[in-house]
C-alpha cells in the first residue's frame, strides 16, 4: 500500500466527525473537531499498531523545526506521540481547544 492510498479521511472515534485527509504528503493523524487521534502507528505513517485505543490529546509543545505539536495519549494502552497541528488545511485544527490544552497546569 502506498503513502497516498494510506492518506485517507475518516470518521473521528471520539466525536464522530468526518475528518478530511491532508494534503500536500502528510498524514490526517488527528481529529481537526475534538483533537483526538486513533492508536493506528508504531512508527508515523505505518499502520502497524493492533491496539487500536482512543488517544487523548494530552499537551502541547513548540518544536522549532516542526511547529505547534500535540500530545496524544492512548488510552488504552499508554503509548505517547506528538503530532503536528495543522494550522493551515483545508480543515485546520481546533486553535482554540489547541490554545485551552496549552493553558492547563502542568503544560
Amino acid at each position: 500500500m502506498g503513502r497516498k492510498d494510506e492518506n485517507t479521511g475518516f470518521v473521528c472515534e471520539h466525536c464522530r466527525s468526518e475528518v478530511q485527509a491532508l494534503a500536500r504528503g502528510t498524514y490526517r493523524n488527528h481529529c481537526p473537531f475534538c483533537l483526538h487521534s486513533k492508536h493506528v502507528d508504531e512508527k508515523p505513517g505505518d499502520r502497524l499498531s493492533d491496539c487500536g485505543g482512543v488517544m487523548r490529546p494530552q499537551a502541547v509543545r513548540y518544536n522549532t523545526q516542526k511547529g505547534w505539536q500535540i500530545l496524544h495519549v492512548c488510552t488504552k494502552c499508554g503509548f505517547e506521540r506528538y503530532n503536528i497541528v495543522a494550522e493551515d488545511a483545508a480543515q485546520p485544527d481546533d486553535m482554540a481547544l489547541v490554545r485551552h490544552i496549552m493553558a492547563k497546569p502542568g503544560n
